[in-house]
């Protein structure tokens, strides 16, 4: 491994790590109001309901979006990049998942705008106007600013976004530590080929069909007692 390889993917472990401070421990994305109905009993009903947000809900969708926001920076494209964003926001289904979305994507970009300053990446930020950054456009910003390969970063994204709904599921009780790695490591086996999906996808190939896990985003917005901000 060379140097240009090894600070790829340090960086894209340090941005998309637990402990990047952009509150992902505060998210569920709907599980917890699903696993308080009872939707999440056992490790194969967390799996499917994993596996329906990745192949055809909102982890897909955030791959696209990412992948698209990172060519129209690459491009030079910023009437794109702000397209691109309005759908990411867009496209939170409810309060809570816009709140997600939003609230992480200025978190990192900030983050990201203090630790490794880029000129370039602060143009990204400041072509997007008065809106917030979705954060899969954030993530995609700051990659692009910084040469980071789209590969790379849609596998480290989706990854991350799966682990932390893991640890968003063992922290409810839905599942154990044994039994969420297992999990995981099953799942990590169909991320590139979202990846390789996502990298040659455009804003139209943008869609869900995960009716019930949106339900369970709205009504997590007047769930009595909460872990979890969604």
């Amino acid at each position: 491994m060379n140097d240009g390889e090894s600070r790829v993917r340090l960086t894209l472990q340090a941005w998309l790590s637990p402990a990047f401070p952009v509150g992902s421990f505060a998210y569920s994305q709907g599980l917890e109001c699903a696993f308080e109905a009872g939707e999440l009993a056992d490790g194969e009903a967390v799996r499917d309901w994993l596996s329906a947000l990745l192949e055809h809900g909102p982890i897909r969708n955030d791959a696209i979006l990412l992948s698209v926001a990172w060519h129209a920076v690459r491009d030079g494209n910023p009437a794109l990049l702000r397209e691109t964003n309005d759908l990411g926001l867009a496209l939170a289904n409810g309060q809570e998942r816009r709140l997600e979305t939003s609230a992480q994507g200025r978190a990192f970009a900030r983050t990201v705008a203090v630790s490794w300053p880029s000129a370039s990446f602060d143009a990204q930020l400041a072509a997007l106007g008065a809106r917030p950054p979705a954060y899969p456009v954030a993530v995609a910003a700051a990659a692009a600013a910084h040469e980071l390969p789209l590969v790379a970063t849609l596998e480290a994204f989706v990854f991350a976004t799966l682990a932390n709904a893991m640890a968003a599921a063992t922290r409810l009780g839905a599942i154990g530590q044994t039994e969420a790695q297992r999990i995981l490591a099953g799942l990590a086996g169909r991320v590139p080929e979202l990846v390789q999906a996502a990298v040659h996808a455009s804003l139209d190939d943008l869609g869900s069909a995960t009716v019930r896990a949106d339900i369970f985003t709205f009504l997590h917005e007047t769930q009595y007692t909460r872990l979890f901000r969604t």
